[in-house]
């Protein structure tokens, strides 16, 4: 398996985030990918490769997922945010008001100019620092998902987009839960415009991936699948319930498995495999698994019972779907553990794949 990693990662490395109504130190972190990159080189895997996507394949393969204007917001934030206040160089950006209120009249496409008013109009929450190095790792973090499609187009088994910042919680135009830029929907386009007729995403994060869902909610040519705490007690709240199908040619083509607080490897295990049989009836000819590790009973932000003996068999029952399958890197926050449940996912997958 080749793993893509990104060298500027730690380019993004926020300060504090908003948490439970108080400021704590962010829990996405560089350390992050460096402890998957350890056990990666003590169990290896395969190449450990970084990306080598041209700047100008890299910007038209995000414009096929994401909102210009909203790309060009994350390439001018920072430099806007410090020319508002020297002092800023010093502070990450949060946004503080938002046009939430549409519904009562506030615009959402208002054409203000102030980059507070632009951080609302584009940030779902307030807890995704803006930093200085937060558009170059973003970009560097879509090169690895974009490098590892063109592996699978070429004839590779499975590839792993080795990303930070994450990604599946970012939508077209909108940022949040530590994503800037949707890697799953990106690789999952790239399939698509490289010639897979059907494409499956299977999230496995212990969050949503609401930013995959609102990517493709209208389409039926990719199916979006997500397994993941409920919302009516889990982040992000507003979007990951059952009752969401997909609208327009898209309806049928969305499925939310959303489990209670304190779900087991049993419980989360049965809405695995429950997604799997939906995935093998779209007749995929490809799979993306977003690859949350919060998952893990000692995460701090999710609260399953996964064990790290557990992410073994999980990538033996992916690679069981008989897939071209690339792999992006998304939450997981119970750092110290992170590589070892990782590396344990990607060599069950490899066990039954055949390496």
């Amino acid at each position: 398996m080749k793993t893509f990693h990104n060298p500027v990662h730690a380019g993004h490395s926020a300060r504090q985030e908003m948490f439970l109504g108080r400021m704590v130190p962010s829990h996405e972190i560089p350390a992050r990918v460096e402890y998957v990159l350890d056990e990666l080189r003590r169990r290896p895997l395969g190449e450990l490769l970084l990306p080598g996507i041209d700047d100008a394949v890299l910007g038209r393969a995000l414009l096929r997922v994401h909102d210009g204007a909203y790309l060009e917001f994350l390439q001018q934030a920072w430099q806007d945010w410090i020319a508002l206040d020297p002092g800023n160089a010093q502070r990450d950006a949060l946004p503080n008001a938002w046009p939430l209120a549409r519904r009562h009249g506030f615009r959402a496409d208002a054409p203000t100019r102030h980059v507070v008013a632009r951080l609302g109009q584009h940030a779902f929450d307030a807890g995704t620092p803006l930093t200085a190095g937060s558009w170059t790792a973003a970009r560097g973090a879509a090169a690895c998902a974009l490098a590892a499609a063109q592996a699978l187009l070429a004839g590779e088994r499975a590839a792993f987009a080795l990303t930070r910042p994450p990604g599946h919680h970012a939508g077209p135009d909108y940022f949040g839960g530590y994503c800037f830029l949707n890697h799953a929907a990106l690789a999952a386009q790239a399939l698509r415009d490289g010639g897979c007729s059907r494409v499956a995403v299977l999230d496995v994060d212990y969050h949503h991936g609401n930013g995959t869902q609102t990517v493709f909610y209208e389409r039926s040519d990719v199916l979006t699948l997500s397994l993941h705490g409920d919302p009516t007690t889990e982040y992000p709240y507003f979007l990951g319930f059952a009752d969401e199908r997909g609208a327009g040619p898209g309806e049928g083509f969305n499925l939310n498995l959303p489990l209670p607080r304190g779900s087991d490897f049993k419980v989360w295990s049965a809405a695995l495999e429950r997604a799997l049989r939906e995935v093998r009836d779209f007749g995929a000819e490809a799979l993306v698994v977003p690859m949350g590790l919060d998952t893990f009973a000692g995460d701090p932000i999710g609260s399953f019972e996964l064990q790290s003996s557990h992410y073994e068999q999980v990538g033996r029952w992916l690679a069981g779907a008989g897939l071209p399958t690339l792999f992006t890197f998304e939450g997981g926050y119970a750092v110290a553990e992170l590589g070892v449940n990782a590396v344990n996912l990607l060599q069950g997958f490899e066990a039954l794949a055949g390496g």
